[in-house]
């Protein structure tokens, strides 16, 4: 009979646990390794933040050129060094770390939008690409402007009008009070509209189109006489043109609002574009301007409120429903209308005027002080850019609006 020893599967069953043993070891020697590791990247990380903080950018690179040490593929290292590049207009080192740092990490929009911005300045034509792809996602402001700024510059080099005011209308809505942004948005409208001018010229010179647009520019410039006389060889080349039925009996009404004969003619116009056009609320409001000039009171009110119904936001129809109510000696009701009339259109001195002398009526001595001082804000910044419009040899654009010379 053979006997099995013992002591041999017990020897096994130790090699085996120091094996396990040694196993678990370097697991959690690699574990707190790692661990360690990512510490030191993160404290890296957040010294060189707080260096670029203090504009010490020489002390920020020492730290990122120690994440890199540590772990040769942090893109947010080389992309901190880009940056840190790009504001020391060294683009070419910039251009170096960004390109590594989309290798590792190719979602980083601020990376790539500030690659183009690099390669733009470096003349590189993948330039305009990286700003294209770049500028629809991108979320921080002043990035996304200057970026915006530099594609919208790219398209109009190449005549690419169209999507140059693309760019433009987004920067605007992004940053509406940004003045270099309305600079080069008015300069590229002018360049487009004078390019759509010049084919219309060279396309249709003898067309109504063209009697109508020079028709506009006098409006504009405001030559009203003259400009009657081409919204009506318009007609006489073609008399359902669009919009020029309203727009002529405009301008012979606000040429001549005190003649009997104008205003005559004018009622005739406006009658044959709500036939031709439909109605609308600017239609309304020139017919109630009118029964005005007649003293009637109730034709003018009955336009303002069908104006009103057809735009609720239509600031004259406003204006004008809470002056007259405010001749009724209905000073809350009036109040209402003109409390729409300053939210629609701010900048509207007499809409500010005239809510003013309302509330001082109804003793809101407050509301009244507020909307008098507006009023005069208004009225000098208005002045001003009068005086501005005329050093460029211009009429500013015609207000709805007549302020008065001083309070009540």
């Amino acid at each position: 009979m053979e006997y099995s020893q013992p002591g041999k599967p017990r020897e096994s069953a130790v090699s085996l646990l120091v094996i396990l043993f040694l196993i678990v070891a370097n697991v959690t020697a690699a574990a707190q390794t790692a661990a360690t590791r990512i510490a030191e990247i993160h404290d890296h990380l957040q010294k060189a933040a707080e260096y670029l903080k203090s504009n010490d950018s020489n002390s920020a690179v020492k730290e990122l050129d120690a994440v890199l040490a540590i772990d040769p593929k942090n893109a947010e290292a080389y992309a901190n060094l880009g940056v840190i590049a790009f504001f020391q207009r060294d683009y070419r080192n910039a251009s170096q770390y960004l390109h590594k740092a989309l290798a590792i990490a190719p979602s980083l929009v601020k990376t790539q939008a500030l690659l183009g911005l690099c390669e733009r300045r470096l003349g590189e034509p993948s330039a305009q690409a990286l700003l294209e792809k770049s500028f629809p996602a991108l979320k921080d402001k002043p990035l996304k402007i200057q970026v915006g700024m530099e594609l919208a510059g790219i398209y109009q080099r190449r005549d690419e009008l169209d999507r140059a005011a693309c760019v433009m209308r987004s920067l605007v809505d992004l940053d509406p009070e940004n003045i270099e942004i309305l600079y080069r948005a008015q300069r590229l409208y002018f360049e487009l509209a004078d390019d759509t001018l010049n084919k219309l010229a060279i396309l249709a010179p003898r067309s109504a189109l063209m009697q109508q647009v020079i028709a506009e520019r006098l409006v504009n410039d405001g030559d009203l006489k003259t400009a009657t006389e081409h919204y009506r060889r318009a007609l006489e080349i073609n008399p359902v043109l669009s919009g020029v039925h309203y727009e002529l009996a405009e301008a012979i009404f606000e040429s001549s609002p005190n003649d009997a004969q104008a205003q005559a003619e004018a009622k005739k116009e406006l009658q044959t574009a709500v036939k031709l056009d439909g109605d609308s609320a600017k239609t309304e409001c020139v017919f109630a301007r009118i029964d005005l000039k007649h003293s009637d009171m109730d034709g003018a009110y009955a336009h303002y409120s069908r104006a009103l119904a057809l735009d609720p936001g239509e600031a004259e129809a406003q204006i004008g429903l809470g002056r007259l109510l405010a001749t009724m000696k209905k000073p809350q009701e009036a109040s209402k209308y003109l409390r729409m009339a300053v939210q629609s259109d701010p900048l509207n001195g007499e809409a500010h005027y005239r809510l003013a002398v309302v509330c001082k009526t109804l003793e809101l001595k407050d509301e009244a002080a507020k909307e008098f001082r507006l009023f005069r804000e208004v009225k000098q910044t208005k002045k001003d850019v009068g005086e501005l419009y005329r050093q460029m040899n211009r009429k500013p654009a015609e207000q709805e609006d007549t302020i008065p010379d001083a309070e009540p």
